[in-house]
C-alpha cells in the first residue's frame, strides 16, 4: 500500500518524461481508456528520489541514466480519490496522494521504454503528447494537480538539452 501520513495521504512520486522536442510520454492503464503519467508508491522510508527511479524502471522500463531530472516540484501536491473508488478493506484507508513531482528528459532513442519489465504492467499503451494535454485527459479528481505541478515544472523546460 505505501507510506499512509496522519490524515490518510499515501506518498507517491509522479514523473513527466519529455522527449526534448515538446512532448513529455502519457500511458494509458491495461485493460481501460484511462491515460496518466507514470507514478508510484514510495516505501517505507525510501528517499523521494530513489522510489522515482524504482517506479521508472517498474512502469516505463528507463534506468536512472536513460534520463536526467530537469526540475522537481517543491511541495507536495494533493488529490483525494472519490469515496466510492477508495479501497474500504484497506485499514487505515487511503483517502487519496500526496505527489512529488520530477520532470526529466530522456537521454536515449525512445525505443528503450518498455512498458513489460515487470510481472504484471500498469500500462499497455504510450504516445507522445503536447506538455499540457495531459490535464483534459486524466480522471476529473487529478486535473487539478496535474495544473499545478505542469505550471510549476514548466521553467525546468528551458534546461532542456539542444543536440
Amino acid at each position: 500500500m505505501g507510506v499512509l501520513d496522519k490524515n490518510g495521504f499515501r506518498s507517491n512520486i509522479a514523473m513527466i518524461v519529455s522527449n526534448g522536442c515538446g512532448k513529455v510520454l502519457l500511458a494509458k492503464r491495461i485493460g481501460q481508456n484511462s491515460w496518466q503519467f507514470p507514478q508510484g508508491g514510495i516505501d517505507g522510508d525510501e528517499a523521494p528520489k530513489d522510489a522515482l527511479f524504482r517506479e521508472l524502471k517498474e512502469e516505463i522500463g528507463l534506468d536512472q541514466k536513460d534520463v536526467e531530472i530537469l526540475k522537481q516540484s517543491s511541495q507536495w501536491f494533493k488529490y483525494k480519490i472519490p469515496p466510492n473508488l477508495q479501497r474500504k478493506r484497506s485499514k487505515p484507508v487511503c483517502i487519496g496522494q500526496k505527489q512529488k513531482w520530477y520532470l526529466l528528459q530522456l537521454l536515449e532513442d525512445e525505443s528503450v521504454i518498455d512498458l513489460n519489465v515487470i510481472e504484471k504492467p500498469e500500462f499497455d499503451e504510450w504516445r507522445w503528447v503536447s506538455y499540457y494535454y495531459p490535464i483534459k485527459e486524466v480522471v476529473d479528481f487529478k486535473q487539478t494537480v496535474y495544473r499545478l505541478a505542469l505550471t510549476q515544472l514548466a521553467r525546468g523546460l528551458s534546461k532542456l538539452r539542444k543536440d
